[in-house]
Order: structure tokens, then C-alpha cells, then sequence
């Protein structure tokens, strides 16, 4: 059998050799560089403001998460834009303090070079702030008021907390360590509130940390902006770099830690670490009185109804303060307070009651009122209605207890007998062998005040002609103006300026200056803080924030003991002069009645301190106080907080559509950067709008040269798009411009198909992306070289389009190339 051949069809080509099989290269899509750069950061961010909220036991309100979550925002910014652009980490490291401490200088005080450069007058108010702040803690319970000094530490601990973290996470990737800071934030609150934390804040900030490990866990084996993550290297020094951060980390943690949580213990009640909760809602008053400052007693709010005192006017004490605390106020003594006696029980007498005269029956029913301190009438000498744990010191005439808490209605068997102004002419000089020395201890007074007040008391004799005559001096005739906030400040010394300059001041004011200048005569006195008279309400009277008050009490005695005199002087019927100082009248009323005090705010421990607190009523007329100069529309918190949703949902939305490249989806990224511009700048404006224009400058310096690529692109892609004149043109214009951007610089002088190649190998295009890109040359080699033939394809948009795709799944833009794109500095 012969074996047939089949033959070839005439024209046919033969076979070729055989060719080896090439294997279909497969498409990686990675995620955005955008994605990767920013994931890092956002996450040290969010777990920043996480660990923030277990500051809600110890700072009233919410207003100063807003604060942290600024300062945090700031400080992920700043080393975001600082790292694309491939500044050292140490750079970045100093350069976000100092972007902390210019938000600081902007918001905290007034006095800052174009209103943000700490300068040295900054530099002082702000370490006048601070002083404030401790003060504030040092003397109060938690949750404190969020005062303006309150805000300044809160914001610039916070923000510190946010630079140390972010720093953790991104520069030294190593995220693990971070859970050491974290925990000193939740050490400090714990150590200071008298009650558990709540739960949530607990979820919460594990929550983010561990979102933040789960973050550093799926980069961890990749690449970070073309060079290799932090510690993944055989480089010896590179493996020890997170073991020393760690180190360190613990090291600063166990300190900080250690040290931190001992603010707030100092001043406190005794056996306040027993206590077992405090009072929750209400207002208190804080135990501090200061030279210089602004009052917000914030919206009228009821706290006391009283019953049992008929037609008398009589001030309702709540403590008193005995230590000068010089160049700046009054305050509790440093250590804890007496012991007191059990308030349940009978009392024991208090200076200058023999306990012979008669015994009026009070009935105080709190309202709104939560505090440590549970305020009485004149000389107590019994409490009903009072339950365990209160007590009674008599050398301060204060009740208190050992946690704030909404007392019950009591009733106060006191004794309200005055002593006349005959029995105080002839008592002579005070004495008291059981009068402890801090009555009249006195130092840091000015010499102008000392030969003020021996001036004016160069013609009295006896103690209360003494007394009356500096009481006599703060009055109109002498210039002395009541108002919600002192002079501006024009002498180094606040209480000489207050005295010989200023003369303007609320009781806070007063009462501390004529207390200072009675111990200069070596007279034992005191500042009580508490309420004045209140108004009338059917049989009751009413006390309520509009009445809290400061005045001073002088001793007189064992026999007379302590006698109030108020040198505020104010015109609205709210005070209350005492016969003794009333001129031929035994009556309990005058018309010359003096001031309230800024010791109660809206919410839990009332502000006070040298610093401004904007907002509340407390005009003298009691008209609103206005809106300072510059400051934002009412509608611009509401504003800023829509805005920041809107963010939020974009910013999810291109996470979500991250790896989607239409034109739709390439916007998100640059929405949610708007919006989150749009917040922060709303935000500043709450400041001043000073503040908010110069961080639009700054932004529109930063974002020009991005917002200038963008249009470039937007122009060639509609005439490309459209089959233009000049299409092919903007197409190879476009790719030159979008090497440049990845920092691959195709020279001119180069033929259009080795530029191919070039471009090409660069960026790993995938096969898709080489065959676009052979279409869109051949399209631009026809409109360069046969300008009269046929140039036009059908497929070189759609070519065009999917080659842009290519590039940006195979060689993504990078933050700096984004920002900063060179070829908006290239040569044309």
C-alpha cells in the first residue's frame, strides 16, 4: 500500500517551524497610590479622635471634640502633603508642632503675628492660658467646664497625642506602638474621673486600633512610594529602626503616664478616690477668682429656690477662698480641705455665734444646682434633709462633700444676726489665737498698691473704719465702672492696673482687689464666692446664674467673727449693703447694691481665669454681648458640620470606586479633598475670618499647580474626544505631560517611536495598553508626516481612552505627582 501525500493548494504558504507558546500576560489592577498613601494616616487619625472621647468624663459638653478633631485633621495634612513631596522624616516630624502650635496662636490668643506667628506677646497670653487651665483642674472636679484655657490644653495635648501617633504609624511603621500612647490617653481621664468610663469610648478605641493594625497589615509586604516599607529590608539598621521606636515609645508611655495622671489630684476633697460617681447634669461654681478675664455666665438658668427669709436680702454662701495667688486671683489652699464635721449631725458654732440669738428656718430647694458645695445662709447651726457624706467646716463656713452631687432639699436653722456698725467701731484690732496665719498672709503685692491703700486709710483708726474706707473707694466718683470684662491690659501687674488704670471689672475683680489690700494692713480677710439675693416669686425668691457673686469678709473677732462687706458697685436691685455700711438707716434694702459673678456656667464647673470666653448673656444691662469683630455667621457651624458629612460620603465613595477609572469616578478624590478644604476653612472662619483667608491662600498656593494640569487635561481630552484640529497633537502633548508627572522626562529631541518605547517599558504597560498605543501613534505620525492623506480612525479616542486607562492601573500617580505635576514646570 503506498501512503498518499496530501498536497498543498496551489498559492498556499507553508508551514512555518513551530513557535514556542507565549503565555498570556495577566492584568494586576492595583489600588490607587492615592489609596495606599492616604490609608495610613487617615487611620492614626481616626484612632487619635477614638481615644480622644474618653476625655467626656472629664471636659463638659462636645465642643472640644471639635477642637481635636481640627487639630488631628491638621496634622494628618501636614504630613501627608510634606511626604509627597519626599521630605524627611524628620522634617515632617517638626514641621506638624509647628502647624499645631500656629492653630493654637490663631484660636487661644490674640496677640499672634498676622494673627497665627507666635510672637513673644503670644508667647506670654498663651502661658498665662495654661496657667489658667491648671488652675482650673488643679482646683475643680470632674467634668470640668470647657473654658477657653480648658479647650487650649485639651487641644494641644490631643494634638500632640495626633502628630506622635501619625508619626508611629506612617514614618516608622509601626503601628503595634501606638497602643502605648493610646493608653496614656485613656490612663489620664480614668485617673480622674470618679466614675467608670463609659463603654462606648472603650469600643470605639479598640475599634481604630484595630483598624489601624489591619491597615499596617495589608501594606506591610508592599512597596511604599517606590521605595521599600520601613523595617522589610536585610539591613541591620533598618530591622533595629522600629525595635528603637518601640523602645522609646514605651519608655515616653510608662513616664507620661506616670506623671500625668497626678493633675487634677492636687486640691481635691478628702477621700475623693473613694467616691463612687458624681453628679451627672447641673451647674456648679468653680473655687477661683481672678484679676483679669471676661464674664459668660452663659443663658439664665433657675438654681435655687428659697424659702423661710421674708423681707430680708441676706448673700448665700457657698465657700470662701484664703490663698492670694499673686498677679492673678484668689484660690483654695494647695492640699486637701479639713476633714469638716458630719452635716447630718448638730454643728459646732461659728465664729462670732454665741448661738443665744434667734434661729431662722431656710428651706434651699436645689434646681439646676451640682456641686461639691452645698450653699447656706449667715452662721449655720443646723441642716435637715441632708443626707451622709456632706460636712461642715467651721473656720471656712463651708458645706461640702466628697463628690459633686444634685443635693436633696434641705433645711438650714441659721443664724442671720448682724453686728452694728457701733460694735464694729469699737472691736478694735482682730485677734484670734485659732485664726490660722493664712488669713492674712500677703506677698507679690506691688508697692503703687501698698501706698494706695495706706493712703486712703491714712485718716481711719479702728479695723472697720479701715474696711469702709477701701470699700468706699470702689465707686463711680473713683472712676470704677462695672462691666462683663476688665480693661484692656496696660501694666505688667494686673492688680495695679486694675486699681490705677483699668478701674473696669466685674466682682471678680473687686472682691480680690479689696481683699489683697486689707491683708497689706495686716487685716485678716477673705473672698467668699456664692449667690446674692435673687428676685421674688410668689413667697419664695429665686436665685439663679445671674446671681452668682464674689465680695469679701473681714474678721472681726471671736466675738463678731467674719462681716461681708461688697465693694462691687452695680445699680440693679441684685445686692444687697448691710446696715452696718448704710448711712442713718437700719433698713435691709439700698439702692446701691453691687454686681454677680461669672462663677457659673452652662454646664457642670463654671469657667474663670485670665482668658476671654466669647458667647452667654452678661452684659451690664443684660443685653447679649456681641458678636466679637471678625467672627463667623450663625450658620457657619452648621455649615462646617454638613460640609463634613458631604466628605465623609465622598471620601467613602472613592475609596468604594477606587478601582474604577471613568471620568466619574477620577472626581471623587479631588470632591472630597474640596469638601474637606471646605470644612476646615468654615472651621477657621469660627475663629476669624482672618484665619480662614490666609488658609485659603495657603491652599490655592498648593493646589494652583494641580488645578492648572487639570484644565490642560480637560482641554486636550474635549478636542480628542470632539475630532478636533489638532487632536493627535493634544493626544502626544498629553502623554509627554503625563510622563513627566511620573518623573520619566522624555526628551524633544527623541523620535516619536523610541518616545513609544520608552514609555511603554516605563510604566509596565500591559498588552492592551502597547496596542492603544501603537493605534495613537500611528494616528500622530500620520498628522505629522502625510498632513494631506488620511488621518482620521474611528477607534483613536476610544484607543486613546483605554491607554489612559492602562496607565493609571499599571503606573499610578503618586500625591506629589498629583499636587506638584512637573510638567506644568516643564519648557513648552
Amino acid at each position: 500500500m503506498t501512503a498518499t501525500i496530501p498536497r498543498q493548494p496551489t498559492g498556499a504558504v507553508p508551514p512555518g517551524p513551530p513557535q514556542p507558546h507565549t503565555p498570556t500576560r495577566r492584568v494586576v489592577e492595583r489600588p490607587p497610590a492615592w489609596r495606599g498613601t492616604i490609608l495610613a494616616p487617615v487611620a492614626a487619625g481616626v484612632a487619635t479622635l477614638c481615644a480622644s472621647t474618653s476625655l467626656t468624663d472629664v471636659v463638659s459638653g462636645v465642643s472640644w471634640l471639635g477642637y481635636v478633631a481640627v487639630a488631628t485633621v491638621l496634622a494628618a495634612c501636614t504630613g501627608l502633603a510634606l511626604r509627597s513631596v519626599r521630605t524627611p522624616a524628620v522634617l515632617v516630624g517638626l514641621a506638624q508642632p509647628v502647624m499645631l502650635l500656629l492653630l493654637i496662636t490663631g484660636v487661644f490668643t490674640s496677640h499672634g503675628i498676622l494673627a497665627i506667628f507666635p510672637g513673644p506677646a503670644a508667647f506670654s497670653e498663651l502661658s498665662d492660658v495654661l496657667s489658667a487651665a491648671f488652675e482650673q483642674i488643679r482646683t475643680g472636679l470632674p467634668p470640668v467646664d470647657a473654658t477657653a484655657p480648658i479647650l487650649c490644653l485639651v487641644t494641644i495635648a490631643m494634638g500632640l497625642v495626633a502628630v506622635l501617633v501619625d508619626t508611629l504609624t506612617v514614618a516608622a511603621s509601626s503601628p503595634a506602638a501606638t497602643g502605648l500612647v493610646l493608653l496614656c490617653v485613656y490612663a489620664v481621664p480614668a485617673s480622674l474621673s470618679d466614675s467608670m468610663l463609659p463603654w462606648w469610648t472603650f469600643v470605639l478605641g479598640a475599634a481604630a486600633f484595630a483598624t489601624l493594625l489591619a491597615v499596617d497589615g495589608n501594606h506591610r509586604h508592599r512597596r511604599w512610594r517606590n521605595r521599600d516599607a520601613p523595617g522589610l529590608s536585610r539591613s541591620p539598621a533598618s530591622v533595629s529602626a522600629p525595635v528603637a521606636v518601640v523602645s522609646l515609645a514605651l519608655v515616653l508611655g510608662l513616664v507620661a503616664g506616670s506623671a500625668i495622671t497626678a493633675v487634677g489630684t492636687v486640691g481635691r476633697l478628702p477621700g475623693s478616690g473613694r467616691s463612687q460617681g458624681g453628679g451627672a447634669g447641673g451647674l456648679g461654681i468653680n473655687p477661683f477668682t481672678s484679676l483679669r478675664g471676661m464674664l459668660d455666665q452663659g443663658n439664665t438658668v433657675d438654681l435655687f429656690r428659697v424659702r423661710g427669709l421674708g423681707n430680708d436680702r441676706r448673700l448665700l454662701r457657698a465657700f470662701t477662698l484664703n490663698t492670694y495667688l499673686p498677679n492673678r486671683g484668689w484660690s483654695l489652699p494647695n492640699g486637701p480641705m479639713p476633714a469638716g464635721y458630719p452635716a447630718d449631725r448638730a454643728l459646732p458654732a461659728a465664729p462670732g455665734d454665741d448661738g443665744a440669738g434667734e434661729s431662722r428656718q431656710i428651706r434651699i430647694e436645689p434646681l439646676n444646682w451640682t456641686d461639691v458645695w452645698m450653699p447656706v445662709y449667715g452662721a449655720p447651726r443646723g441642716l435637715q434633709g441632708v443626707t451622709p457624706g456632706w460636712f461642715y467646716d467651721p473656720e471656712s463656713g463651708a458645706v461640702f462633700s466628697e463628690r459633686k452631687q444634685h443635693p436633696a432639699s434641705y433645711v438650714e436653722s441659721a443664724s442671720l444676726a448682724e453686728p452694728s456698725k457701733q460694735e464694729l467701731q469699737t472691736a478694735g484690732t482682730p485677734g484670734s489665737a485659732g485664726l490660722p496665719n493664712v488669713y492674712t498672709q500677703i506677698s507679690g503685692v506691688d508697692q503703687r498698691v501698698v501706698s494706695l491703700t495706706r493712703q486712703l486709710t491714712a485718716s481711719a483708726y479702728t479695723t472697720f473704719d479701715k474696711a469702709t474706707a477701701l470699700w468706699r473707694y470702689f465707686t463711680s466718683e473713683n472712676q470704677f465702672t462695672y462691666d462683663t470684662s476688665t480693661a484692656a491690659a496696660s501694666d505688667a501687674d494686673a492688680l495695679a492696673d486694675f486699681l490705677l488704670k483699668g478701674k473696669r471689672g466685674f466682682c471678680e475683680q473687686f472682691a480680690s482687689a479689696m481683699a489683697v489690700m486689707l491683708r497689706v494692713l495686716n487685716i485678716p480677710s477673705r473672698v467668699a464666692v456664692g449667690f446674692t439675693t435673687g428676685f421674688a416669686d410668689g413667697d419664695s425668691r429665686m436665685i439663679t446664674t445671674q446671681d452668682a457673686h464674689a465680695w469679701v469678709e473681714v474678721y472681726f473677732g471671736d466675738e463678731l467673727g467674719w462681716v461681708g462687706f461688697d465693694p462691687t458697685p452695680r445699680s440693679d436691685g441684685r445686692g444687697y449693703v448691710p446696715p452696718y455700711l448704710q448711712s442713718g438707716s437700719n433698713s435691709s434694702s439700698s439702692t446701691e447694691t453691687r454686681d454677680d459673678l461669672p462663677g457659673v456656667s452652662t454646664t457642670h464647673v463654671a469657667p474663670a481665669g485670665p482668658s476671654a470666653v466669647q458667647g452667654g448673656e452678661g452684659s451690664p444691662n443684660g443685653a447679649a454681648t456681641p458678636a466679637p469683630a471678625g467672627s463667623a455667621p450663625s450658620w457657619t457651624g452648621w455649615g462646617a458640620l454638613a460640609v463634613v458629612l458631604a466628605a465623609i460620603a465622598l471620601t467613602i465613595a472613592a475609596f468604594l470606586t477606587g478601582r474604577r477609572v471613568d471620568g466619574r469616578a477620577r472626581w471623587l478624590p479631588i470632591a472630597a479633598v474640596g469638601a474637606w478644604l471646605l470644612a476646615v476653612t468654615l472651621t477657621a472662619w469660627l475663629v476669624h475670618w482672618i484665619f480662614a483667608l490666609i488658609l485659603l491662600i495657603i491652599a490655592g498656593g498648593i493646589l494652583a499647580p494641580a488645578l492648572i494640569r487639570e484644565v490642560q487635561r480637560r482641554r486636550r481630552l474635549r478636542a480628542i474626544s470632539g475630532r478636533e484640529p489638532g487632536a493627535a497633537n493634544a493626544a502626544w502633548e498629553e502623554l509627554l505631560d503625563e510622563c513627566a508627572d511620573r518623573g520619566v522626562a522624555i526628551p524633544p529631541t527623541e523620535t516619536i517611536r523610541t518616545a513609544a518605547q520608552k514609555f511603554a517599558s516605563q510604566h509596565h504597560l500591559d498588552d492592551d495598553g502597547r496596542d492603544n498605543l501603537r493605534t495613537v501613534v500611528g494616528v500622530v505620525e500620520r498628522s505629522w508626516y502625510a498632513p494631506e492623506g488620511n488621518v482620521e480612525d474611528p477607534g483613536f479616542a476610544r484607543a486613546f481612552e483605554e491607554l489612559r486607562e492602562s496607565l493609571h492601573r499599571n503606573a499610578p500617580m503618586s500625591w506629589r505627582g498629583r499636587l506638584f505635576p512637573r510638567s506644568v514646570f516643564r519648557r513648552r
